[in-house]
């Protein structure tokens, strides 16, 4: 009795502790900032667009301060008196995509971008810093925020688009809030995203590891109409009115199915707690995008639906690169090189293997790692040539991998100790 007392009691200083850390800063409200991400390859540049404030706060209250990896970018909150950041967040973009590909050498476009940040109680400054791959700053912008800015807008906190929970955890406060989004699905086909929404929810947390922290997660079906049935397929000369605007053709690569609306994205999604977002598309044409705290964006109606949608997932949510490679160049040529050392956890250049998973391969073990039948059956960690688009110099923690093939029947050790990092950086304090 005595050791559950006092376990209790040290439970509840701790709720505290992370209860006050969070109150000294911020309010339970949402502070939303619109970007504008421009340039071309030598030059970019960083615009705010809106800022805009709704009642509640969906993100993590631990934390907040630290960053799980690197990512190709951050935006911070800082404490202007002692320049103290009192919370951070890492994020990649579209626009940093586009940047290594040959279009921008000859056009400068923009992309938009939108964060969620928790609401400051008193004037802070913000600081979004955009980084290439290798960590060299591309460009950053830093602007005072005051909370009692007339201009900033103020929204409806009742909900703008119709939605329904597939799992409902607990409070926001203590889970990770993720919105599945309908796109391309007009008023009479919302029963059918349902279905569809509802496939992907049960196939994600059919993968560890989260299936054994389903607990910490809550997951809403959000409805936003469609003027047209289907999604965008340029490469079949097929425009349609959607939601959200997406199409295939990003970068002229017909898999690749992304959308530049993200502002649109978040307007569907005003007074709906959320801090990831998956975007379910109804069509058959086979594709997908993920892009790390921004969104995963995927078909529903082609055969490799299930683990397309978990695979995307492992990139917005879980930080994870593509551990496969091919033998011809396409749009992702550039996107890394071998001078360096990567930060997704899921692949290396071998620059700096000891911050990878140096310490998951066996002793004696051969790096680089021969293939074997029984390795790959058993997902077994070495460092195996090939990833992150290039056949050589370029490594990966497993033959097989939810992050290499549609064939993969879960992510590798590697990938799933990254996503439980992920996991746990959000929900508990101090990890």
């Amino acid at each position: 009795m005595k050791k559950t007392l006092l376990f209790a009691a040290l439970l509840l200083a701790a709720i505290d502790t992370y209860a006050q850390s969070f109150s000294d800063y911020f309010t339970d409200q949402t502070l939303r900032v619109d970007y504008i991400f421009s340039g071309n390859a030598s030059q970019q540049m960083v615009a705010l667009d809106e800022l805009s404030l709704c009642e509640g706060w969906a993100g993590r209250r631990v934390n907040l301060d630290k960053v799980p990896v690197r990512g190709n970018g951050e935006i911070r909150i800082i404490e202007p008196e002692s320049g103290k950041a009192i919370y951070r967040q890492t994020f990649s973009s579209l626009f940093q995509e586009w940047l290594v590909t040959d279009e921008a050498t000859r056009l400068t476009k923009s992309f938009e971008a939108t964060f969620l940040l928790p609401m400051p109680t008193k004037e802070v400054d913000i600081e979004i810093t955009l980084l290439d791959n290798e960590g060299h700053l591309q460009t950053s912008m830093r602007h005072a925020v005051k909370p009692n800015d007339k201009l900033i807008r103020q929204r409806d906190n009742t909900p703008v688009t119709r939605h329904e929970y597939l799992l409902k955890s607990g409070p926001s406060e203590e889970c990770i809030d993720v919105a599945i989004v309908a796109e391309g699905y007009t008023a009479n086909e919302m029963d059918l995203f349902l279905k569809d929404a509802r496939i992907a929810c049960d196939e994600i947390f059919r993968y560890e590891p989260f299936a054994k922290h389903k607990s910490r997660f809550n997951v809403v079906a959000v409805m936003p109409e469609s003027a047209d049935s289907g999604v965008s397929v340029p490469q079949d000369n097929e425009w349609r009115t959607t939601a959200i605007n997406s199409n295939f053709m990003t970068f002229y690569s017909p898999r690749y199915l992304t959308t530049n609306s993200v502002h649109l994205i978040h307007d569907c999604l005003t007074g709906i707690a959320c801090e990831h977002i998956i975007i379910l598309a109804n069509t058959d044409t086979y594709g997908g995008g993920g892009i790390y705290n921004s969104y995963t964006l995927t078909t529903a109606h082609h055969p490799q639906f299930k683990p397309v949608v978990v695979h995307e997932f492992g990139h917005s949510f879980g930080a994870l690169a593509d551990e496969y490679f091919y033998d011809e160049p396409d749009h992702t040529a550039g996107t890394y090189k071998l001078d360096y050392e990567p930060w997704e956890q899921n692949i290396t250049s071998l620059v700096d293997f000891d911050s990878k998973w140096a310490d998951m391969v066996k002793n004696k073990q051969e790096i680089p790692t021969e293939p074997t039948e029984k390795r790959e059956k058993n997902y077994t960690v070495g460092v195996y040539e090939g990833g992150g688009y290039m056949t050589k110099g370029m490594y990966r923690p497993a033959v097989v991998c939810r992050m290499r093939d549609n064939e993969a029947t879960q992510f590798c050790p590697v990938c799933q100790r990254a996503i439980e990092r992920i996991i746990i950086y959000n929900t508990q304090e101090g990890k």
